[in-house]
Formats: C-alpha cells, sequence, structure tokens
C-alpha cells in the first residue's frame, strides 16, 4: 500500500532531533512522497534544507501562512513571488485566512490571499488553503479570485461546504480530526467522493486517534486512510491508490 502525505511540517523544530527517523518511519509505512507547506520567511530555509536532503521525496511549497500576516504583509509577499520566480515549488501554500487566534490583521489576510491566488495563475500552481473558523469566507474569496485549483486542508466544515468546495474544483484535504470521536467529518466521509479526498496529517499538530495530544508525524497518515476506508465501507488500499492520484494530480506529478 502506497500512501501520499499531503501537507506536514516536517522541516520545524519539533523533527530537529529525529527527522532521519521520521523520514524512515514514513517510508516503512508506504508513503511514498511528502509535500511540504511554508508557513513564512523564518521557515523558507529549513524547509528547502530537508527538501535538498530528501529530494524528490521531501516536496516544497511556498507561501504565506495567514498567522504570519501583519501590517507589514507586503514584504513578506515580495519574498514569496521571488522564491517562486525562481525555485522549483509544487503549490502556492500555506496561504489562506483564521480567525480563531487573532482578528487584527483580518483586512490583511484576505488581500494575502488575493494576492497569492494571484501567484499562483501567474506560475500556474495550486492554492494550499488554511481556513480556520473561516471556511465560508474563505470559499468566497475563491470565488471571487476564480481560482479552480488547490485544496482545502485540514477540512473540518459540513458536507454542503464540501460540495461547494469541490464545485470550485478544489479537494477536500483530510487528516487527523477524521479520526476523532467527536470531529464531525463522518456525514463528510460519507458524501464525497474519494476522486475529490486526498489525505495529510499537518504534522506535527493534530494526531490522529490513538497518538492524539502528542507529536504527529506522516506515518500515522495510515490512520486516516483507515478510517476514511472504515467510513465508506471499501478496502484501505483502494483508498490509499485513489488518494494517492488525487494528490499527484492536484500536485502536476506525473508518476
Amino acid at each position: 500500500m502506497k500512501l501520499v502525505e499531503t501537507h506536514a511540517h516536517i522541516y520545524l523544530k519539533e523533527f530537529a532531533s529525529d527527522l532521519g527517523e521520521i523520514i524512515d518511519k514514513a517510508k516503512e509505512a508506504g508513503v511514498e512522497r511528502i509535500y511540504m507547506p511554508n508557513v513564512d520567511h523564518t521557515t523558507i530555509d529549513d524547509m528547502l534544507e530537508v527538501a535538498n536532503k530528501y529530494p524528490d521525496y521531501c516536496i516544497p511549497m511556498m507561501g504565506l501562512h495567514p498567522c504570519s500576516v501583519t501590517k507589514n504583509f507586503e514584504k513578506d509577499l515580495y519574498e514569496v513571488e521571488e522564491y517562486l520566480k525562481k525555485g522549483d515549488f509544487v503549490a502556492v501554500g500555506e496561504i489562506g485566512t483564521d480567525l480563531y487566534w487573532d482578528k487584527t490583521f483580518w483586512p490583511e489576510q484576505q488581500e494575502a490571499f488575493k494576492i497569492q491566488a494571484d501567484f499562483a495563475k501567474q506560475f500556474n500552481l495550486p492554492l494550499v488553503i488554511h481556513c480556520r473558523e473561516t471556511i465560508d469566507e474563505t470559499i468566497t474569496l475563491v470565488k471571487e479570485t476564480n481560482r479552480t485549483m488547490g485544496v482545502f486542508h485540514c477540512f473540518t466544515g459540513t458536507l454542503k461546504q464540501a460540495n461547494e468546495i469541490i464545485a470550485q474544483g478544489f479537494n477536500i484535504g483530510l487528516g487527523g480530526v477524521a479520526t476523532f470521536k467527536n470531529g464531525g467529518l463522518a456525514p463528510v466521509i460519507e458524501g464525497v467522493d474519494l476522486q475529490e479526498i486526498v489525505v495529510e496529517t499537518d504534522s506535527p499538530y493534530l494526531a490522529p486517534v490513538p497518538h492524539r495530544g502528542k507529536r504527529n508525524e506522516p506515518s500515522y497518515i495510515k490512520l486516516v486512510a483507515e478510517k476514511i476506508a472504515s467510513i465508506k465501507g471499501m478496502a484501505v488500499e483502494q483508498v490509499a491508490e485513489v488518494t494517492s492520484q488525487n494528490a499527484y494530480k492536484l500536485f502536476q506529478y506525473a508518476k
């Protein structure tokens, strides 16, 4: 069984002491690729170092995370654009909106989203979207930017919201929350065609059951696939095959 991990921050300090072991465990679990979203200017060097150490396995994206958007976001986006011009990145991400922690820079978040959506058009790349407490608002932004390629990562919304996202040409990214007892994602998993789903961990965050509350890692993605298979009443190997194909299509990778 082969799986594609579509969203993992394995370049962060949480993996500094044992990254090699984490990579080995991922490979043993059947993970054949790990896609890495950027956070902001402080994470670029570490992300690219991991990408260079594990070429064609740990694949970088480039973007500005909404929680890093401040009044000086335009300077950060200039750097993002310069990297996109010269680098080999498979997506503009992680971008998006977030009203969970702080609402101070909500206007700036929306503007940063629109600018990065333009980058995606310019470089013909998908968007990898974060939308915590802002799913409806982010769906509206996607419609306004007329961008029709990407993924709403770590999806935690309703079936109605999922269908709206799919109608815009985006995939649904499912991770550890799908395994939570009160995660509320069973109706979404039941109602969404497997062709519209990719799997992820969002490591080191949101570890799936039975590791909830601990550091997440890419090898745990198998638990997400198993949960999806259980809810859909199909073999986990089929979930792995289809979601992997979806991921390669999303990131325009000819395997």
